[in-house]
């Protein structure tokens, strides 16, 4: 009998849930598609001191920020201590030229919670309460050099004496309208003593009127105030609908109301302020921060009309917010003016929040612990508010709009000229909405694995629109990102599609071949591109410049090599081999279907067969004279190589990433699958044949195959194999306590040097941040850990297991004694990775490095920051503070083996891989009844949605219950006499009966956020997370690892 699916589930079948979401950016400024310089200096060219003033011309930013598909409408949080010289509407960091390692965001946020339909989201704010420290966080990081570590805002003194307040932004969708959006801002005192605040939410209309664009010839949208509380928006696309406000509970249950100011001005450029000539409109983008900090009475309109708004809550009464106490506010888009029923609004977040944990359960009905649960709930949360609208149109960026003067000739230095073709207005899942605002494609086919297991509709969306012709150059290259669309990705997107596919189908059931075939087909123009633009001599060795891996080589990659000639790259080659196998994985699963795939998998077949050969062996025929070998037989070790103009080769002997990716290139084969495909095997005999030299040198056991009579396709053979897993697992060299290090610590007392005309290259280990400006210098591949390419590994690991089986046993770690099997080391690998951010036996995260407020402080310490890399020797986060893409797929790792993770810094236990330290007393879920599965109910995380909050008095109904704030235990008969002494106080009669229906109706609310009062949690989804623990204990040793994901299965 089919399950019945989650609330949550049922909404993505809708596509009106997806109107809304976190889609706002966080910094639009110093973006490239903001930069109309002449020598393309985007972050001169729009500094952040220019942001609160002049309109963007591609995009909102903001914190906190919702808007709809199109950023049309945005919503976002403003807050202002009393102090700050600046209006806090957006996060601030330091430019690349201003920081010691590149641009770094330096404010402190988490994405606590958020759901792929953006039904319930949540974010956390850490707000100083003395003055933001703009100057200083410049100047420090300004002093330090590459060699030394960043200068944060917590080593400031802001924080001392718990000074800020925590502010906690919610939203939520109603019960049946995705059209309907609750509010809720929350902000907590954390300090001793009273502090003022005042919260600022924001409303504000993309300015689409101004350029003379399409856009433009729409009905100017507008915001105007109908009354005190409620605000109207005009919109084309939306026609009306209204921002209500609530006011806001006072301190305490004698305070009186906290009432909004409502404020409006226009969405437009201050040229006064910035350029010194006259302004086209009377008010400005910027009339808030000067109303509320500079106190201009006369910045705002008094006609109470424009294009941006907001609703000024001011906690200034006795001195402002007790100490340890907090204030919320409530407020709602709407498409009617009604007033807020608080308590209703209330309930929807509980029920919300409830339906989110019911959601995620089902994610990952395994037996985790806690701490991992939270670990993969903030990572899912981290991915979903990273989906940004992303908008450029390459024709108005680079000749400028109809409006607007013309930018200057050789725009931007020329940036993205052969792009012409480019037309942008897409939600993107982006890598970092603050550091790395843009899309980047070879993070996004990481980003798509854990989307696939929530959303695999987005996922498939993601991959769909890199090819598509509005996205993909005419030439077949997919852009790379918007600093230099043309730089070389590694092509990893026909895996990421076939793994989304695979996905799909084993957790939800689906087969999307329509997609897998569509995606094929623009995946064979990039294919060729790369075969037509990358294999210089057409010898099947490619080179591919930098790949994504910045600073890894002897030399810069994208650049002409100071020696002349051209490099042979193992990781490029590699790549290609790799990506021939996907293809072939893809034709194959699309001829179960449709018969003529067969030949164009013979196609790709020979692809890898002859980038194999060329890679590994001699160049192409065996009697051809000249080695190509990129396989070093003395170091056992794959190299890049230069090749001169003489045809000669001169190794480069760096022992790094470069040449493991070559262990990506594998796939397995069941002989049953070759039977169903008659024309596919045809060729593959004829191929052995023919070119038998080859074949035996390039396809493992030919005559005695692997476990389940598997073929394996790879490019190394078992020997090369062992000994480049000699090195991998081999703490001294690429084994780190948190995964695979991306140089080996080998050059960290023997660097790789190199002196080319009196000029010295040198490559050395450097376990943390990058101590040279290659590449912006914000990031570093000599060292550190990295989880895209973590994660390759571990899959090439399971892939080989499918082959060779639990009887090939390598030493992990080397010189450990341990020896374990290819899927007990990929699992061993995975479980390093996750002890990034896990508290070990004294409550420290790697991840936070050795900061005892992030590990101790109760108020810290349960929030967990997902870093674009890490140190290889302490695990500490480095790079961008929020990469909330790739680093995410630390939740599959979870989902798959968090079960058996230990806790960091403790032994592994050998053949005991199936329990967790972390477990509650799991080796009794031998018949997974009810109350074994309670003991793994997700608990609420940090600021659970359901937590009881004042209310204002405004409401009659808000009074009846207010005593609902009261402690649990407290006795219902004083609650209701508390309730009705108010209503009498204000004049009204109300009898028992009806106090009883509202207290019956709302109760549930004090106990919700345990396994009992989920509503969402009913005894089907019961069953499913029962029939998964039985499953999980079934499961041998040996069923570790599934061809499931991985092949092109039987029919």
């Amino acid at each position: 009998m089919a399950h019945k699916l989650t609330k949550e589930e049922i909404r993505l079948k809708n596509p009106k849930y997806r109107t809304w979401g976190p889609y706002l950016g966080e910094r639009q400024w110093a973006t490239v598609r903001e930069d109309y310089s002449y020598d393309g200096d985007a972050w001169s060219d729009f500094p952040f001191e220019h942001s609160k003033s002049r309109a963007y011309r591609w995009g909102e930013d903001g914190l906190a920020g919702v808007s709809d598909d199109r950023q049309l409408v945005n919503l976002s949080m403003g807050l202002w201590n009393g102090k700050d010289d600046i209006l806090k509407e957006k996060a601030f960091g330091v430019t690349n030229s201003q920081g010691n390692h590149g641009e770094d965001v330096k404010e402190l946020y988490w994405y606590l919670d958020n759901t792929p339909s953006h039904s319930y989201m949540k974010y956390l704010y850490k707000y100083p309460q003395g003055k933001f420290p703009y100057e200083e966080l410049i100047e420090q990081n300004g002093k330090r050099s590459r060699k030394e570590q960043e200068f944060e805002i917590t080593d400031t003194d802001l924080f001392k004496e718990n000074k800020y307040f925590d502010v906690v932004f919610e939203m939520a969708k109603g019960d049946d309208d995705p059209d309907e959006l609750f509010f809720r801002i929350t902000a907590y005192n954390r300090g001793t003593e009273t502090a003022p605040l005042h919260l600022i939410p924001h409303l504000v209309l993309r300015n689409t009127w101004a350029w003379g664009t399409e856009e433009s010839q729409l009905a100017k949208p507008n915001l105007k105030k109908v009354d005190d509380y409620t605000i109207e928006v005009d919109h084309a696309k939306f026609g009306k609908r209204y921002l209500v406000f609530a006011p806001a509970p006072g301190y305490t249950e004698e305070s009186p109301d906290v009432e909004p100011q409502l404020l409006f001005t226009e969405n437009e450029t201050n040229t006064k302020a910035l350029y010194g000539q006259p302004n086209k409109c009377k008010y400005v983008k910027d009339a808030f921060h000067e109303y509320i900090i500079k106190q201009d009475k006369d910045a705002v309109n008094p006609d109470d009309v424009g294009t941006k708004a907001c609703a000024v809550f001011s906690f200034e009464e006795n001195g402002g917010v007790p100490a340890g106490d907090y204030v919320t506010i409530r407020y709602k888009l709407t498409k009617n003016s009604e007033e807020i029923d608080e308590y209703e609004l209330d309930q929807v977040f509980s029920r919300r929040q409830d339906e989110a944990d019911a959601f995620y359960w089902k994610v990952s009905p395994m037996p985790l612990s806690d701490e991992l649960r939270q670990v993969q709930r903030q990572a899912f949360a981290g991915l979903l508010w990273t989906k940004q609208f992303y908008h450029f149109v390459h024709n108005y960026w680079s000749r400028g709009d109809p409006n607007t003067p013309k930018p200057p000739i050789n725009r931007a230095n020329g940036r993205n000229k052969d792009w012409t073709h480019l037309y942008i207005d897409d939600i993107l899942s982006l890598p970092d909405k603050w550091e790395y605002p843009f899309f980047a494609a070879w993070d996004t086919a990481f980003h798509c694995i854990p989307f696939a297991m929530i959303d695999p509709e987005f996922a498939k969306n993601q991959i769909d629109l890199l090819v598509r012709e509005w996205y993909m150059h005419p030439n077949g290259q997919i852009p790379a990102y918007e600093w230099n669309f043309s730089d070389v990705n590694p092509p990893v997107h026909a895996w990421s599609a076939y793994r989304i596919y695979k996905i799909q189908r084993k957790m939800y059931g689906v087969e999307d071949v329509d997609f897998l075939e569509r995606v094929f087909h623009k995946l064979m123009l990039n294919f060729s591109w790369w075969v037509n633009r990358k294999d210089e001599d057409g010898n099947n060795v490619f080179a591919g410049g930098f790949l994504g891996l910045d600073n890894i080589g002897v030399f810069n990659r994208s650049e002409d090599l100071p020696t002349g000639g051209s490099l042979e790259q193992a990781d490029s080659t590699g790549w290609m081999a790799f990506f021939s196998l996907q293809m072939l994985n893809i034709a194959l699963e699309l001829a179960k279907t449709r018969p003529v795939y067969q030949n164009i998998a013979s196609k790709f077949f020979e692809h890898f067969i002859l980038i194999a050969d060329a890679m590994t062996h001699k160049n192409g025929e065996e009697n051809d004279g000249v080695s190509a070998s990129l396989w070093d037989e003395k170091d056992e070790f794959y190299y890049d190589a230069i090749r001169h103009s003489d045809r000669s080769t001169q190794s480069l002997p760096v022992r790094s990433l470069v040449g493991l990716i070559p262990l990506y290139a594998s796939l397995t084969l069941e002989p049953e699958l070759l039977e169903k495909f008659p024309e596919f095997k045809k060729r593959l005999d004829w191929f052995t044949e023919v070119r038998k030299s080859i074949a035996e040198r390039n396809i493992a056991s030919m005559e005695a195959r692997g476990v389940g009579e598997r073929l394996l396709l790879a490019l190394v053979d078992k020997d090369r194999l062992v000994a480049i897993l000699d090195k991998m697992l081999n703490e001294d060299e690429f084994l780190s306590p948190y995964g695979i290090r991306s140089l080996s610590k080998y050059h960290q007392d023997h660097p790789f040097e190199m002196d080319v005309n009196g000029q010295k290259y040198i490559v050395e280990y450097v376990p943390g941040e990058s101590d040279s400006g290659m590449f912006g210098g914000n990031s570093n591949w000599r060292g550190p850990i990295w989880f895209p390419v973590n994660f390759l590994l571990v899959e090439a690991l399971q892939r080989f297991y499918l082959y060779y089986g639990p009887d090939l046993k390598v030493e992990c770690p080397k010189g450990s004694g341990d020896f374990l099997n290819l899927a007990q080391c990929a699992q061993e690998i995975q479980h390093r990775l996750m002890h990034l951010f896990l508290p070990d036996e004294n409550g420290n995260r790697a991840c936070n490095g050795q900061n005892t407020r992030l590990n101790q402080d109760p108020l810290f310490k349960d929030y967990v920051p997902f870093f674009e890399y890490f140190d290889a020797d302490t695990g500490r986060g480095l790079g961008a503070a929020h990469q909330c893409g790739w680093t995410a797929v630390v939740a599959k790792w979870i989902h798959d083996n968090g079960a058996s993770c230990r806790i960091p810094k403790t032994p592994r236990t050998p053949n005991k891989r199936r329990t967790s330290v972390y477990l509650h007393d799991s080796e009794n879920l031998k018949s997974s009844n009810d109350d074994d599965v309670r003991q793994f109910y997700p608990k609420s995380g940090p600021f659970p949605g359901n937590l009881m909050r004042r209310k204002s008095g405004k409401s009659l109904l808000n009074l009846t219950v207010h005593a609902l704030d009261l402690d649990e235990e407290e006795q219902e008969n004083h609650s209701k006499l508390s309730a009705s002494r108010k209503l009498k106080d204000n004049g009204v009669n109300i009898s028992d009966e009806v106090l009883r229906e509202q207290f019956d109706e709302l109760g549930p609310t004090l106990s919700r956020g345990s396994f009992e009062s989920n509503h969402a949690v009913d005894q089907d989804l019961l069953d499913q997370i029962k029939e998964s623990f039985l499953k999980f204990r079934m499961k041998e040793d040996d069923d570790e690892v599934s061809g499931d994901e991985f092949e092109c299965k039987k029919f």
